[in-house]
């Protein structure tokens, strides 16, 4: 095995390649893709990491290049970009990913384990890759570290502040189903990264999983190889370009390099620039937002942003003063800043929320002075650097003032220049990053944060009594393939069917047969005994938070450790003492890592008010509501699904191999994903939102009669 760590780094969205990255191409191809590249490629230049694995989304869409179609790009000697398949084949913005990554998480399970070598750390950037990250971290019992980049909470504050309606927030950006996940990430990662001390302190702080011992602030770092001051004099060649759209192309210019998103704020720029004849007088207008052919033939987000930037530029008629050209390559960049900073002109980035800022440091390092929202990275920023201003960018006359006072003193305007190159050095290098990175990584494994998940077998052991001196071997080692099923209201319900599936799988010794249910083990016994059900192969009991394997019952005690990270069960049942329209359920269906509650919906009639206390409390918790009735609460890190994957790991299944079968909310998540799976045909109604997902047939027969039209439908 080669020695030194194996990081594999998630990030899910956008266009990720090594090189010529297409930033500002879209929304989702910006600051993030090329600080996961750096990262990567950084990461694996230090003598103490073995392998970097930088795992992005698959993307065979001949609408972009065939660079992202490529399941393996080397980047370096030691890193390399993994990208798996997950959805359908055209690129798709992140607000629409959400219904593919439990897809993508079980294929990053596949690609772990066909690599031969279990990552000593997973780490996730943005809240798709977090939900994807908090999952396989989770089955395979290595630490997740997570990077949010921007969070939902804050960035629906600031478009409410904005102006914009709820509904319409919710339309566009899906942010319940994100915040949802930043709550899961937050609760399950051993360790935040952030770039900012106010990301920690009031960013993160509007979360319910808050926890700042968690958080460690760690800024990026920047290529200096790439980012530099100009050599005097330099000839530079975007200026020919420039000069298309300027009168006077020599005079300073207010350089604004973004992606056309509304968060970015850019029409607030042009606007207080429009309304100033000074500013005109004095400077050019230079905006650089992404790369467009055919704006009518965009997404609606940057196509609205771009046509209310020309139609201000026609209203104050800035034709000759600003200059927006249709493309660049993300090698010019550089370039652009030099030119501005040659020019003695300024950089600016009135962007509503800003986590951090790559742009200004990026700036600051060719010797550019910058001007910046005050939000987030900019603050921090510019108390390192000393290299500008802040502004308020909700505030048109703020955004004025900051611009009048940066072109006010030629001795400033070096002064801010120097400064930002020294900054830079100081505070903002890769090197420094990555030492602070693996010193975060080496106090996580002194703190023992996580158990490790073996996927090695051991030796099985009883809690309840002694192991026969002979054990029966155990089927699950030489099987073909899997059939799991939930029992009340799938595998029982009609006797006939019932008997025509148990003749069947007598039939085909190379199919298994296993129980996921949210029975206890006695009463799952008891009723598969009442019913004619032999001890199955496998049995998943109490939700997913007990699993044994048959014939003698034999429990995974690594499973029963794995899930008891952070579980806190009295204070689950304190929390929850005094909330109308919960009774816990009688003392038999309570167990170790299930908390069992009857739910009176005509007094609690949505189980979100629960979430919330529970969040509030800190609690690391999995609530699960079915048949519009019942509520358990588990481990995190418990469901059948959890413990379905963590069964196909361990033993070596490809989830292909695996069918599963259910009925209710409590079966959804080993639904999902990669497994084949049947939801029978007298399913409870909370399921129909799985219709139209992939790798689920629903069926028209009840009870075992759907499990056997799956199985024919599947030719299983």
């Amino acid at each position: 095995m080669q020695e030194g760590l194996y990081i594999v780094l998630i990030s899910i969205h956008g266009l990720i390649r090594g090189d010529r990255l297409e930033l500002g191409r879209d929304a989702d191809t910006g600051g993030q893709t090329r600080y996961v590249v750096e990262l990567a490629k950084t990461l694996a230049a230090h003598p103490r990491v073995a392998q970097v694995d930088l795992v992005t989304r698959l993307i065979p869409d001949a609408k972009v290049s065939p660079d992202y179609a490529q399941p393996i790009e080397r980047i370096g000697d030691r890193a390399r970009i993994v990208r798996l398949a997950c959805g359908p084949r055209r690129y798709l913005r992140k607000e629409v990913l959400w219904p593919y990554l439990d897809v993508f998480a079980d294929e990053l399970l596949r690609y772990l384990r066909q690599s031969g070598r279990m990552p000593d750390v997973i780490h996730s950037h943005y809240a798709d890759a977090g939900y994807v990250g908090c999952r396989v971290a989770g089955w395979l019992g290595v630490p997740l570290v997570h990077t949010g980049h921007s969070l939902g909470r804050v960035k629906r504050q600031r478009l409410l502040a904005q102006g914009s309606k709820p509904d319409a927030i919710e339309e566009q950006f899906h942010l319940t189903t994100r915040i949802e996940a930043e709550e899961q990430t937050l609760a399950s990662a051993a360790l935040i990264i952030a770039s900012t001390h106010q990301e920690v302190e009031e960013q993160y702080r509007l979360y319910d999983q808050y926890d700042p011992a968690r958080m460690a602030v760690i800024p990026p770092g920047v290529d200096t190889s790439r980012f530099y001051p100009a050599p005097v004099p330099a000839d530079l060649p975007f200026r020919q370009e420039l000069r298309r759209f300027l009168v006077e192309p020599e005079k300073p210019f207010i350089f604004c390099l973004s992606r056309p998103v509304p968060r970015k704020n850019v029409a607030a720029l042009l606007n207080v620039y429009g309304s100033d004849r000074f500013l005109q007088a004095r400077a050019n207008l230079v905006l650089v937002l992404g790369n467009r052919t055919d704006i009518s033939k965009m997404e609606a987000s940057p196509r609205q942003v771009l046509m209310e930037l020309f139609l201000l530029v026609d209203r104050y008629d800035l034709y000759g003063k600003v200059a927006y050209p249709k493309t660049h390559r993300s090698d010019e960049v550089p370039d652009l800043y030099r030119l501005a900073a040659q020019q003695r002109g300024v950089f600016i980035n009135p962007a509503l929320t800003e986590p951090f800022g790559l742009t200004l440091i990026e700036a600051a390092a060719c010797g550019l002075p910058i001007l910046a929202t005050a939000d987030g990275g900019p603050q921090e920023i510019i108390r390192h650097c000393r290299n500008g201003l802040l502004f308020d960018a909700l505030d048109l006359e703020a955004i004025r003032s900051a611009l009048h006072q940066a072109f006010q003193s030629d001795s400033q305007w070096q002064t801010w220049a120097d400064n930002g190159l020294k900054g830079v050095q100081a505070h903002y290098s890769w090197h420094s990053h990555v030492e602070m990175y693996l010193q975060a990584l080496d106090q996580l494994a002194e703190k023992s944060v996580l158990p490790v998940l073996s996927v090695q077998r051991q030796p099985l052991q009883c809690q309840t009594h002694p192991l026969p001196t002979t054990l029966t071997r155990n089927r699950l080692l030489t099987l073909e393939r899997l059939l799991i099923s939930d029992i009340d209201h799938t595998l029982i319900g009609d006797r006939a069917a019932l008997e025509r599936l148990l003749t069947l799988l007598q039939r085909r010794p190379e199919m298994g047969f296993g129980v996921a249910t949210g029975r206890h083990l006695e009463m799952t016994l008891e009723v598969l005994h009442e019913w004619g059900v032999p001890i199955p192969d496998v049995l998943i009991t109490s939700v997913g938070s007990e699993i044994y394997y048959g014939p003698h019952l034999v429990p995974d005690t690594s499973w029963q450790q794995h899930i008891s990270y952070r579980w806190e069960p009295q204070r689950v049942r304190d929390t929850l003492a005094d909330v109308a329209g919960l009774r816990l359920q009688p003392p038999e269906n309570q167990r170790s890592h299930k908390i069992s509650y009857n739910v009176d919906t005509t007094v609690l009639p949505s189980i979100t008010p629960v979430l919330r206390l529970l969040r509030q409390q800190k609690l690391h918790c999995r609530p699960i509501f079915s048949h519009n009735q019942f509520l358990d609460i588990l481990p995190l890190r418990a469901s059948k699904g959890d413990a379905l994957r963590y069964l196909a790991l361990k033993w070596g299944y490809p989830l292909q191999k695996l069918l599963v079968a259910g009925d209710s909310g409590n079966d959804e998540q080993m639904l999902t994903g990669n497994t084949l799976a049947v939801v029978v045909g007298n399913h409870s109604p909370e399921l129909e939102k799985l219709r139209d997902r992939p790798h689920i047939y629903f069926a028209k027969g009840h009870y075992a009669q759907g499990i056997l039209e799956a199985i024919e439908h599947y030719g299983f």
